[in-house]
């Protein structure tokens, strides 16, 4: 193909994205309240590991580390849909697209990753108890949470760096909420298939994620099961149930996402699939981690009620009383 009389794109656009005049408030509004949600939810989480001494372990440091890429793996996405529900021109320039699929899959990536470093932890400590504090040292956890940050954001280097050498001619539309690898990838004005080699190994990594993690928990439930008291194991059950719930919302969201292969979804299935995985399923990793975890929502508690900023209002007790009422007891 001749590119020389072609024009280069230096940006694309949304046209999927109602005009303001068109209810796009009606997305707006919702949508920013839950980004607002996450953003804060996910904080409280992170902030009430780092100030509670009593959820100084490896379990709470995990979870905070994915809270933490949490904020800015919805922070990548969520803003620039927000704007472009109220904006005119909704586009973004060639490099911020780029960084936005760059940043949006290796936080994704990364997370996938501590979630797999998380089942290991969890099935050390309920497989082999007495040597749980000999292995899951501090400098372990660092060096684990560290090498997921690094794979993570290293894995998808080379396909970026592909990506922006493909030249970019002609339509310039992206039929999806965000940019994404396919919907960009049908625009480049060359032959794309040598990222099916790319896609390959994610699709690779992703299985061997999702492996490890099964079979850790299918270990853990066999070593639950056998243990003789009724309150142990409910305790253990308890323990487990909030990560396998975050396994299976974001592995699962990721499997609708990207591993459907040669299945074409209809325009409209397809991003409301985007949104489960970008909006809806970060959603639920604050909700999960501290209403269903007592040790959470007293660490919370402690935050927001702390003895120190509401006594000259008196308001520690009303404090007390409205946590009672809104975060129910576990079980």
């Amino acid at each position: 193909m001749d590119l020389k009389n072609q024009t280069v794109v230096t940006e694309f656009y949304f046209p999927d994205f109602p005009q303001f005049e068109n209810g796009s408030l009606f997305y707006f509004i919702p949508l920013l309240v839950i980004y607002m949600f996450i953003v804060v939810g996910n904080l409280m989480i992170f902030f009430a590991v780092q100030l509670d001494t009593r959820l100084h372990n490896p379990m709470y440091y995990f979870i905070s580390i994915f809270s933490f890429l949490e904020i800015w793996y919805t922070t990548v996405t969520i803003p620039k849909m927000l704007s472009n529900l109220i904006s005119e021109q909704k586009t973004i320039s060639f490099l911020g697209c780029l960084l936005q699929m760059y940043f949006f899959h290796s936080l994704g990536v990364t997370e996938g990753l501590i979630l797999t470093v998380m089942a290991i932890d969890r099935y050390v400590a309920i497989c082999n108890p007495l040597r749980y504090a000999i292995i899951m040292t501090p400098q372990l956890c660092i060096r684990l949470s560290t090498g997921s940050c690094i794979c993570g954001f290293l894995m998808l280097l080379p396909e970026i760096v592909w990506i922006s050498t493909l030249p970019f001619c002609g339509p310039n539309q992206i039929h999806q909420l965000f940019c994404d690898f396919e919907p960009v990838l049908r625009l480049a004005c060359t032959d794309t298939s040598m990222i099916l080699v790319e896609d390959v190994i994610h699709a690779v990594s992703i299985l061997v994620s999702v492996s490890t993690i099964t079979l850790s928990y299918l270990r853990i439930i066999t070593v639950i099961l056998k243990i003789p008291s009724g309150q142990s194991r409910q305790k253990a059950f308890s323990t487990c149930a909030a990560h396998i719930t975050i396994f299976l919302l974001f592995f699962g969201s990721v499997a609708l996402m990207y591993l459907h292969f040669s299945v074409a979804f209809p325009p409209r299935l397809d991003k409301a699939i985007a949104l489960i995985f970008a909006v809806l399923a970060p959603l639920f990793n604050p909700i999960i981690y501290s209403l269903r975890n007592k040790d959470m929502k007293d660490a919370i508690k402690k935050i927001l009620c702390s003895q120190k900023m509401f006594n000259s209002l008196g308001a520690n007790g009303v404090c007390t009383h409205l946590f009672k009422e809104i975060l129910p007891s576990p079980g």
